[in-house]
Order: structure tokens, then sequence, then C-alpha cells
């Protein structure tokens, strides 16, 4: 059972779409971390049977529900619901939160529900939580649903890889999953993920060497995918470029360095120890400063709260000088951020990476990059530059995870019916999208070659950072939307 409700008393009073929200407010007091939603999954599990829903968990571990059609829309084309029961977690530095069984604390803030000092899970919660309204609520209209609450999307998507080709029986399909409002999507990036591994080689801490904790905090971070085009600051490869600069004149040493703590978030904060020689020390402090004002110069209007501190810290070993400089030279090197544009979609960036976790001691290392790109060879060829670049000191590096990408078919009949029916409800035309994101839409249409997928979603700011936040008002925007669009399948009989 969920913590009580008493958790978030006075939060969600008086929102609407009453069921959404209370929906949500179970999923803020259920943990959900990728690879570790069996808890909620088993909760909606029991709770879908209470209710007489036909209910299974698949081989993968997702959740398949599945609702009768209304009285008179039986001859209606069966509709797929679907969205991911994990959530990013990550938390700001100082927070005290463990994701594994703390609730989420949400606040409301000027018409958004936020989460200021760690990720909220409205992505994709809230396309979760529309899901079960949906499947609760009797008065609506609609054909034949399943809801498809798939698990590990946030993790490498193996939810969507493990589906089965025979599972599902509808050939339209909702995803839930983007976060802008007025907007359909109808493609996606597909990607994989580089790891990086390498043994270490300890040395002792030389006798007349202090050693330092320096620290970057303050930058944005926020979604790999949605947000690389925005050039906000990666805390690894700014940390490793200050590393690098005071290397030689201040003979700095290495002992640990890490940051970052999901794959596709940019890395909001990194840590290193290093040593340098005693006499050396007192010029850590002002060399800190001026790299600090050239950082801050260099992200101006985009991260403008980078901090760089120092502080006395303890390590007895230290990377050899050959590992330091295969590491520190090899992460200076690697490609961060944006690669290339599309040429087919003004606006739309077509391929990227993103460098976004790292844990290197003396006894070794690793490291993860996540390649994304509308282009299978655009994929490949970043993830070959990435893998040459390692393979030039011998580190071990491989590609794993591959998903594919999902193409746009501008000729949806799903695609116009929903643009149809959000012009005649919201009085204005709606945009078509594809989107610089993972989206499950690609590997579900490849094992369904036949679905007619369109994607759509409310209004979500900061996914994958703290502080993430939902639009109330888009909320009830969506939820009228979706019911429209269930309804508008045929005309009643």
């Amino acid at each position: 059972m969920p913590p009580s409700p008493s958790e978030h008393a006075g939060v969600f009073t008086g929102l609407h779409p009453e069921p959404v929200w209370r929906h949500f407010s179970t999923l803020c007091r259920i943990p959900r971390p990728s690879k570790a939603e069996g808890p909620l999954r088993d909760f909606l599990l029991d709770w879908a049977r209470a209710r007489a829903l036909e209910a299974q968990v698949d081989g993968a571990g997702n959740l398949i529900v599945r609702k009768p059609a209304s009285a008179g829309y039986e001859s209606a084309p069966g509709i797929v619901l679907q969205a991911h029961l994990d959530m990013v977690c990550q938390a700001n530095a100082g927070t005290l939160h463990d994701f594994s069984r703390d609730p989420i604390r949400p606040e409301r803030q000027d018409g958004w529900l936020v989460a200021p000092h760690t990720t909220l899970g409205a992505d994709n919660g809230i396309g979760v939580a529309l899901i079960l309204a949906t499947l609760e609520e009797r008065s609506l209209r609609h054909g034949p649903l399943e809801a498809l609450l798939t698990v590990d999307e946030e993790a490498g998507m193996g939810g969507a890889q493990g589906l089965s080709q025979d599972l599902l029986q509808g050939r339209r399909m909702l995803n839930l999953d983007t976060e802008d409002w007025g907007e359909f999507y109808l493609g996606c990036a597909g990607g994989l993920d580089i790891n990086v591994s390498r043994p270490g080689q300890p040395v002792p801490r030389p006798a007349d060497h202090d050693a330092w904790s320096i620290t970057l905090t303050g930058l944005r971070g926020g979604h790999s995918g949605v947000d690389i085009h925005e050039e906000r600051g990666n805390a690894i490869k700014l940390l490793v470029r200050v590393l690098k600069a005071l290397e030689t004149p201040l003979g700095l040493r290495l002992s640990h360095l890490s940051g970052g703590t999901a794959r596709n978030a940019l890395p909001r904060e990194a840590q290193a120890t290093i040593l340098v020689p005693r006499q050396r020390g007192p010029q850590l402090e002002a060399r800190l400063k001026e790299w600090q004002s050239i950082l801050i110069e260099g992200l101006e209007g985009v991260d403008p709260a980078l901090r760089l501190t120092a502080q006395p810290a303890g390590a007895d070993t230290l990377l050899s000088a050959l590992e330091q400089a295969v590491w520190l030279d090899s992460l200076q090197a690697a490609p961060h951020g944006v690669k290339r544009w599309s040429r087919h979609l003004p606006g739309v960036v077509e391929t990227s990476n993103n460098l976004g976790m790292i844990r290197l001691t003396p006894d070794g290392g690793q490291c993860n990059f996540m390649v994304r790109s509308l282009s299978e060879d655009g994929s490949q060829a970043l993830a070959d530059e990435i893998l040459s670049l390692f393979a030039l000191s011998g580190t071990q590096a491989e590609a794993t995870g591959h998903y594919p990408g999902w193409t746009p078919n501008p000729d949806s009949p799903l695609l116009a019916l929903c643009q149809s029916v959000f012009l005649r409800d919201f009085g204005g035309a709606s945009a078509v999208k594809v989107i610089h994101a993972g989206l499950e839409c690609g590997l579900i249409h490849a094992k369904y070659p036949d679905m007619d997928i369109v994607s759509f979603g409310p209004t979500i700011r900061g996914a994958h950072a703290p502080g993430e936040r939902v639009d109330i008002q888009s909320v009830g925007k969506a939820w009228r939307l979706l019911t429209a669009i269930l309804a508008e399948q045929i005309a009643p009989g």
C-alpha cells in the first residue's frame, strides 16, 4: 500500500480533473526508480483487478490493463494508451532524499506543480495518471482500450525492448510522454549507449602533497535530448577542462572524479579529489576563482549560477600518471552536445550525445555516453567516433542498448483525427513535431509495424532535473483532449 494521502494534504486539493491528480498523488507516494517499479506495478495490478479490469504483467515486467468498449462503441478501433511507470531520480546537493523509499514532495507555485529540490516524476507520471483516470471513469465513451504501462524506460527502455509482438490487440496508439501542450509528435530519435571502463593502477600519495576536494555545482541540468540544443553546461566536461588547465602549473594529481547520476540527464554537478604539492596549495583558490569567471562567461545566459569550490580532503592513493593522462585527455577530447542539425526538419537536432556519468577511482573507472539521432547512420557514426577515441588508449568501450527511432507518417489517420478534435475543441491549429528524445514509440512500432501512433501531453519543464514542474492547467486540457479523441472514434450507434 502507498503511504498515507496525508503526506500531500492540501497540495492536490481543488485541482481538476480530480481523478487525474488523485492518481498522480498516488504515484508521488510510491517510489518508482527505473528497474524498481515492482511495488507500484503490483499496487496498480491489484487496483485494476479490484475494478474487474483484465490485467496482466508480461515477461518484461510491463503492466497491461484492458477495458471493454462502452455501449455503442464495440466496433470502434481498439486504442492502446501508453506511458512508462519509472521516473528519473535527481536531487540537489544537500537534499536528503532516498528515492527508493521517500515520497516526492510537490508544491504548487504560480499555476505549476513543482518538486523544488528533486525531480517531480511528471515525466511520465502525468501520462500514467491520465491513463488510470481513463480506465476508472465509467462515463467516458470509447472503443476497446488497452493500457500499456512500461517499465525501465529511463534506464534503457527495457520494458519496450522486451514487449512481445503478439500481446497488443489495438492498432492505434496514443503515447502520453511528450511535454508541450498543443503539439502532436509523429517521430523521435533513436539511440544507443557507449559504456566505457578501464582498470586502474593505484599509487601511494606523495608525502609532500595535500589533498583537496574540488566541486563544480550550480548548473541547470535537464533532459539530455529535449534540452541538449540549449548548450547548457555539462559539469563533467567543465570540471575536466579545469583539471587539465591546472595539471601542469600546479602539478595536479588526481585521486577521484565523479559526476552525473543518470545517463539521460545533463550532469549538473561533478567533484574531484586532487593532490598538489604543499607549496602550491595557496594558488589553488585563486586559480579556481579565475576559472569560475571564465566558465560563467562562456555560459552567459545559460548557466550563470555555476560555482567552483575547494576544501581540504583526504586521499591515500591516486591514479598513476599514465592513467590520469588517459582519462583526462580522453574526456577532454570526447564529444558532447549537438553533433548535427536535421537538414529535413528545420530547428530539430538530428544527432547528439551526452556524457552523462563518470565514476573514477585509483582502482579504475567507468563512464557513459548516450547517443541520440533521427538517423540510424547518424547514431552509428557518432558512436564509432567515441569508440575509436577510447580504442587509441586501449580502453574498453562497448555500444549497447540500441533502440530505433520513430519515423514520421504525415498521412497518419490518427493524427488527422487528433488535429480535427483539437481544432474543434480548443479553437486553434495544433503543431506537428518530431522530438529529439527517445520515446518508446520507435521500439513499439518496430514490433507492430501496422500500429498508427501519435504522442501528446501537457506542458512539463525541467524534466530529469530538480525543480521539474508541470503546468496544472495544461493537464486539464490534456484530459479533455484525450477523452474527446476516444469518443470521436466512431459516432455512437
